[in-house]
């Protein structure tokens, strides 16, 4: 089985719903949770904020991080993340950031910087990524790392 198929058992099985806010990926990542049959079961929808107007108004990203932080940031992933589960008003919810190039890197954030977060009840898990590729490349490993990301999620949530 797939992983995207373990994922869809896991939220199945838990009965825990799914939210999105997606950035870098532009939806990627609600294309393969939606590509499997009985979705609609646990996932809820997506938010793709590609600009940061969209992150403070769709998902209530505080302005303040944005210009503090930047949209490519550990904060902003937070944020995006709990946003989407509040708005959305899911269990569970991704959020991912990132500079998926060929241009806009600095020596801060190079490109392939990505941010994944991961929020439920207990909290929110944030972890930065560098991946190399280009700009596809750094986006599907973008999608492949937050579906694992998701899925250790609710193997933790299960064993607790």
């Amino acid at each position: 089985m797939s992983i995207n198929g373990e994922l869809a058992v896991l939220l199945q099985e838990s009965g825990v719903t799914l939210a999105l806010a997606e950035s870098c990926t532009g939806g990627l990542i609600a294309g393969r949770i939606t590509a499997l049959a009985g979705s609609s079961s646990y996932f809820l929808g997506g938010v793709v904020a590609y600009s940061n107007q969209v992150k403070e108004r769709l998902l209530r990203v505080p302005a303040p991080l944005l210009v503090e932080h930047g949209a490519v940031s550990e904060p902003v992933a937070r944020a995006m993340a709990e946003g989407a589960r509040e708005v959305l008003g899911s269990d569970l919810a991704l959020a991912v950031t990132g500079i998926a190039g060929p241009a806009g890197g600095t020596d801060a954030k190079p490109v392939g910087t990505v941010f994944i977060a991961v929020a439920d009840q207990r909290g929110c898990q944030v972890e930065r990524f560098r991946f190399d590729g280009d700009r596809e490349q750094v986006r599907q490993q973008t999608v492949d790392q937050g579906i694992i990301m998701l899925k250790k999620r609710l193997e933790a949530s299960k064993r607790s």
